[in-house]
């Protein structure tokens, strides 16, 4: 079955005792059993559920995976995998632009534990071979990027690390599994913010992980047991019903987020655009290779610094202010001041996480509506003239 078949019917079919089209929530805690330790496959809800095991199976399958595990965040994805995975001593190669989030949990947290993050741009594939180490366990990569939209050579990087053993991780909450299925280039783990794109209508937060084959299932298995970051039946079910729309909202982010862009680039008010379908983007080529669109995302430089931006925020009146992404309705938000806060200062500047920069989350609203909402949002930024002599 193609994809937008298979986020409706992958493991779900109608329920056999009432006939139900769609899959009840089994909003239960424990479950009875016929006798101690003889069940019908579940005893408690925080080591399994019907209605959470459905979702993992729907993305494990959209992902290309054997086996998922959903999580109450994005954030309890990734710390279960690093309790999992990590020792004392391990070193950890992460690209340099990431979620906030990640840079908080593992330079705050995780490094507190013996575990080493090294920050590198992985937009040359040389650099992560460059850097890694007889102790490095992991590869992480995010693409493309948040916020500046990079891209990462995933196979390119998947020979690197698997000619010396080590494992792959890439974060695809940006290009959902509907543009990019990274374990069909060679990576061991994908991660999930399924809050985002694949839950779609900014009502649920949760959180997934897909793995390639047998290797991680057991431990991984184990610490989502013992950590407790799980999901509620609910929430599940509510991002069920989310996936089920998946492929056609990513037609819709894309096409007029790539008319957006282009609007954009043109525009005397922004200095850049980042946006991976414009042939401007410096990987352009690979967006080709290795999404099918570009995704709803785009990031911009408004001309100025952060007054200047400040009022584009404030005068928008379709797009919202507010962090997260991926939902039907338009958000803008500014990196540097919000999803990025916790960064150093330092590592925002040489990233290009500037004053200037926003980033907007393109949703299923008319096109031509976003357009007018930002063309008067740049009007109040002043661009400077030349005097003629």
């Amino acid at each position: 079955m193609q994809f937008k078949t298979l986020a409706i019917h992958s493991h779900q079919q109608p329920d056999p005792v009432t006939g139900a089209v769609i899959n009840p929530i089994y909003q239960t805690s424990t479950f009875a059993q016929e006798d101690a330790g003889v069940h019908k496959g579940w005893d408690y809800s925080r080591c399994g559920n019907p209605t959470v095991d459905t979702l993992a199976g729907v993305l494990a399958d959209l992902e290309g995976g054997k086996h998922a595990y959903c999580f109450s965040s994005g954030v309890g994805a990734l710390v279960t995998m690093c309790n999992a995975l990590f020792a004392p001593g391990d070193h950890l190669l992460i690209g340099d632009d990431v979620y906030g989030g990640t840079f908080r949990y593992t330079t705050k947290v995780l490094s507190k534990y013996g575990v080493e993050p090294e920050f590198i741009d992985m937009t040359n594939p040389e650099n992560v071979a460059r850097a890694i180490r007889p102790n490095t366990k992991m590869v992480y990569m995010e693409t493309p990027t948040n916020p500046l939209l990079k891209l990462v050579d995933i196979k390119a990087i998947v020979k690197i690390a698997q000619a010396k053993g080590i494992t792959t991780c890439v974060d695809n909450t940006f290009a959902s599994p509907y543009l990019q299925n990274p374990i069909a280039l060679g990576v061991d783990i994908v991660l999930h913010s399924t809050t985002k794109y694949i839950g779609g209508h900014s009502d649920v937060i949760g959180g997934a992980l897909v793995l390639k084959d047998d290797t991680f299932n057991d431990v991984m298995r184990f610490h989502r047991n013992t950590i407790g970051a799980n999901p509620d039946p609910f929430n599940s079910w509510l991002t069920l019903r989310g996936l089920k729309t998946l492929g056609l909202r990513m037609d819709a982010h894309c096409a007029s987020a790539l008319s957006l862009a282009q609007f954009l680039e043109t525009h005397p008010a922004v200095e850049s655009v980042f946006y991976p379908g414009l042939p401007s983007h410096p990987q352009h080529a690979l967006a080709q290779k290795q999404m099918r669109a570009g995704g709803g995302m785009i990031a911009l430089r408004v001309k100025g610094g952060e007054a200047e931006a400040r009022a584009v925020l404030k005068a928008v009146k379709v797009f919202t202010l507010a962090e997260s992404l991926g939902g039907v309705e338009s958000l803008i938000e500014h990196p540097a001041l919000m999803t990025h806060l916790s960064v150093d200062p330092q590592v925002k500047a040489a990233l290009g996480i500037t004053d200037n920069l926003l980033r907007l989350s393109v949703g299923i609203e008319d096109v031509a509506d976003l357009k007018a909402d930002l063309a008067q949002a740049l009007k109040l930024i002043t661009i400077p003239t030349t005097a003629s002599v």
